[in-house]
């Protein structure tokens, strides 16, 4: 019996099936792999060609080893092969489907097919009992008794989507410690003259460095209505806590001060926001100059005032508001310790039969795919044993 028909859930089903196992799989969702028809724009970033343990945010850094090491990306791309799935390279390693998202679902549903698995549905679970054979399940098809128990619900990102904290509820009726939940992957939220300078630039993407407490990552930022976005902010949000103060550099190629000496010497009469103006947008610069220093003359900047612009721009600190939350993130960090879940079964240390795949667990990966190879991964791992 398996909970949670996302892409771990719909996994860990198909291994099951194909070693003889009778699979019944259910979700409270209208539809499954509600996440994967919505992942990468439609596009589904199914994984990462460099997924490594590595690539994971989780208080045990060690936990998700096994599983990767023994379900590789190769592994997967062998199955969208198989399919005949088009599939390209976007950027650093992310593996992106030509036409859509349902190309990836689609092949799932059929590997579950072909299998023989049985799913369901718009069916809920209202409780869980364990037994001397396994575990007895009340449900909407009515009673179900199972000898393995696997939980793929999920976290609480994207609620619109069916996200509930199921998962951590059953973990916690059967002695499970749930670490602290929060939002990853996701936009920060600004106030007061930050926000007035994001929503004049809304739209507007800077090539930067973000890094926040030991971590930075380089990719794109993105300027919103409501504060930051882009890969960018989106992965440093993972290692982020109220509080914490961001760097931002937005010149990552550059030593802006050598740079602003060097346009100082060779262009004394432009302007410093004709300056900006070559390597930001037109309009970036533009606000640059004006809000955060005195657009004159190059000629006319101080050594002081040059190292103080130089500053800002190799080394913007912010203090964000707070993060859009789970609303749009695209990942839950925290859930199921994993110090009570075996690494190499994801079988439950507390409750034999119990297993837990994929998101309700703590681990959380970057942004590109890394997510989906987990979720293919652990699902994997599971279904070795159930």
């Amino acid at each position: 019996m398996i909970i949670g028909a996302g892409a771990a859930g719909l996994m860990c089903a198909i291994t099951a099936a194909e070693r003889g196992r009778r699979v019944l799989l259910l979700d409270s969702s209208n539809k499954p792999g509600k996440k994967i028809l919505m992942s990468g724009g439609g596009r589904c970033n199914f994984t990462n060609m460099w997924a490594e343990p590595a690539n994971y945010v989780a208080t045990n850094p060690h936990f998700c080893k096994s599983a990767l090491g023994r379900y590789t990306p190769w592994d997967f791309i062998a199955l969208v092969s198989k399919h005949e799935v088009p599939y390209h390279e976007k950027k650093l390693g992310q593996l992106f489907c030509d036409n859509r998202s349902k190309d990836i679902l689609n092949l799932l549903l059929d590997e579950c097919e072909q299998a023989g698995v049985e799913w369901h549905v718009n069916t809920s679970v209202r409780a869980i009992e364990k037994t001397e054979a396994g575990y007895a399940l009340g449900t909407d098809l009515g009673d179900v008794t199972a000898q393995s128990l696997v939980i793929a619900t999920g976290g609480l990102s994207i609620p619109t989507l069916g996200a509930t904290g199921f998962g951590y509820e059953v973990a916690r009726q059967f002695g499970h410690n749930v670490l602290p939940t929060r939002a990853g992957l996701v936009p920060f939220t600004v106030s007061g003259e930050l926000k007035a300078l994001c929503t004049e630039l809304s739209g507007t993407s800077v090539d930067c460095v973000a890094a926040c407490n030991g971590q930075s990552f380089r990719e794109n930022l993105l300027f919103t209505h409501r504060g930051l976005s882009g890969p960018a902010i989106l992965q440093i949000s993972s290692f982020w806590h109220p509080g914490d103060v961001v760097e931002i550099n937005l010149l990552p190629d550059r030593d802006a001060l050598e740079w602003l000496q060097g346009q100082q010497a060779a262009r004394p009469n432009s302007e410093l926001k004709t300056v900006l103006g070559e390597v930001f947008t037109k309009k970036l610069a533009a606000l640059l100059a004006d809000r955060w220093f005195t657009s004159k003359p190059m000629k006319q900047h101080t050594p002081a005032q040059l190292r103080a612009i130089a500053e800002r721009l190799n080394a913007w600190r912010l203090v964000p508001a707070g993060t859009e939350g789970y609303r749009t993130a695209e990942v839950t960090l925290g859930g199921v310790d994993t110090r009570e879940v075996s690494p190499k079964t994801m079988e439950s240390l507390k409750s034999p039969g119990l297993y837990f795949i994929g998101e309700v667990l703590d681990v959380s990966g970057h942004l590109g795919g890394f997510n989906f190879q987990w979720a293919w991964a652990s699902g994997h791992a599971a279904a070795q044993v159930v």
